[in-house]
């Protein structure tokens, strides 16, 4: 008896030892709180210490002998119910983590496949910031934590989404409307509003920057909101006036990545918006969060697809009833089809490969149900984009179906965009006022849509 457990004790001892030891074929940093104290709430940081141990020497931070002060707490929502858990964490001082922009603030997120190409799209749509993510191997409190990705977080900055950012408690009506970042969520916060969105349902949005209110800020956000959504509901689409508040443009390009990586959350969740202090202040749609690919063969756009949840979509379904918008879509599709797709899917595996050992070790430490190798993960998620890019291309969006009959605006290029006022001015950029925004084709054809450019 006391020899068996004699080698049961040996086994168990080699089986921690293969858990806790990591690859070493990725970044490694090493968290290590307070008197070991286990992270459990999502709301009060704990302190602690840091380093980062890189396969390049020189560009480790801080050292096992000299590590630096964090603080460190839970993140997420159903993702923090899964037993792997996702944290955020906060610096003592700014630091430039794995090549990425100085900060204090990131997150540990839970490894997925679609994350960084998700957000690499992003960039190669001009969104106005996305977050940079970096596969790390997370070793905490001593034990192996397994695959992660240390993540720039969305919030208003210099090395951030670098917008006028207005502060907490704000009286000044003057400069209440500008300077936000705000989230149509789908998670009930002490940070948020809520406003009417019709007969059924409502849209809570949360407010991250500011973050605490003022009587004036609130009702303010109340009211921006609520007008936002009558116009974008006003049954006179060739008449409505949503484009004065909503970047178009921006709007077309975030329903485009929601639709290329098939992206359920997309208008329901961690769908972000932020809003400058700019001679056209507009809110404008991102940055990008939270993003999935459904893996599943598209048979309609994704926000009229069925999902496994409670699903309601916002907004989506009335802006793509206005033929102002789905030029847009065009315009930006244009941009991005048959160009830029070869050197995303060339960038999934340069991102994903490099990862196969640690997610090796990922899959044995959190007992995954698909065991699937990354390199079979990077193929299948290359297979399923490139369907739904075939798929969008055939489908792109029209809300006059007659005025696009036999018309592939995906195999010509946009070679001219000129503005006309009401003097019939023309110029290269937006008259103040109501405006005709006449785009030229490389195939000869032209599209008229209106614009509408507050004058502050």
């Amino acid at each position: 008896m006391i020899k068996v457990k004699g080698i049961l004790s040996v086994v168990l001892f080699f089986v921690a030892l293969a858990m806790k030891a990591q690859t070493g074929t990725l970044p490694i940093i090493y968290i290590d709180t307070e008197e070991h104290k286990e992270i459990t709430s999502k709301t009060v940081y704990l302190p602690g210490t840091y380093y980062i141990v890189d396969t390049d020497s020189t560009k480790n931070v801080g050292s096992e002998e000299l590590p630096l002060s964090l603080e460190i707490r839970g993140r997420g929502h159903s993702s923090w119910r899964g037993t792997k858990k996702p944290y955020k964490i906060k610096l003592d001082k700014k630091a430039a983590l794995l090549g990425m922009n100085t900060n204090k603030h990131w997150a540990l997120l839970k490894f997925s496949d679609v994350t960084m190409p998700g957000f690499q799209l992003g960039r190669l749509m001009g969104m106005n910031w996305t977050a940079t993510s970096k596969p790390v191997e997370l070793v905490l409190n001593g034990v192996y934590n397994g695959l992660y990705l240390l993540t720039e977080t969305n919030r208003i900055g210099k090395n951030r989404l670098d917008i006028y950012e207005q502060k907490n408690g704000n009286e000044d009506k003057n400069s209440i409307p500008y300077g936000w970042l705000v989230e149509i969520d789908n998670y009930r916060e002490n940070n948020q509003i809520k406003i009417k969105e019709n007969s059924k349902w409502n849209i809570s949005i949360t407010y991250h920057s500011p973050d605490s209110l003022s009587s004036a800020q609130n009702k303010w956000l109340v009211n921006e909101f609520t007008n936002i959504n009558a116009a974008i509901y006003y049954e006179d689409k060739l008449n409505s006036t949503w484009e004065e508040m909503i970047d178009v443009d921006a709007m077309a390009r975030f329903f485009i990545i929601q639709e290329v990586l098939d992206n359920s959350d997309g208008f329901h969740g961690s769908f972000y918006m932020h809003k400058d202090s700019t001679e056209d202040a507009r809110w404008v749609a991102g940055p990008l969060w939270d993003l999935s690919c459904g893996h599943r063969a598209k048979t309609d756009y994704t926000f009229r697809m069925k999902t496994s949840y409670g699903f309601i979509p916002h907004w989506i379904g009335e802006l793509i009833k206005d033929e102002d918008f789905c030029i847009a879509v065009r315009e930006a599709w244009s941009e991005f089809y048959g160009k830029k797709v070869d050197s995303w899917m060339e960038y999934i595996d340069e991102c994903l490969l490099p990862c196969y050992e640690a997610y090796e070790k990922d899959k044995r430490k959190w007992n995954y149900t698909d065991q699937s190798d990354i390199s079979k993960r990077a193929e299948k998620l290359k297979t399923d984009l490139l369907a739904n890019i075939e798929w969008f291309n055939d489908h792109l969006p029209s809300a006059i179906a007659d005025a696009i009959d036999d018309v592939d605006f995906a195999d010509s290029r946009v070679v001219k965009v000129e503005y006309i006022n009401v003097s019939g001015m023309r110029n290269f950029k937006p008259w103040p006022g109501l405006n005709v925004k006449e785009t030229t084709y490389s195939d000869g054809r032209t599209s008229t849509t209106k614009v509408i450019i507050k004058d502050r």
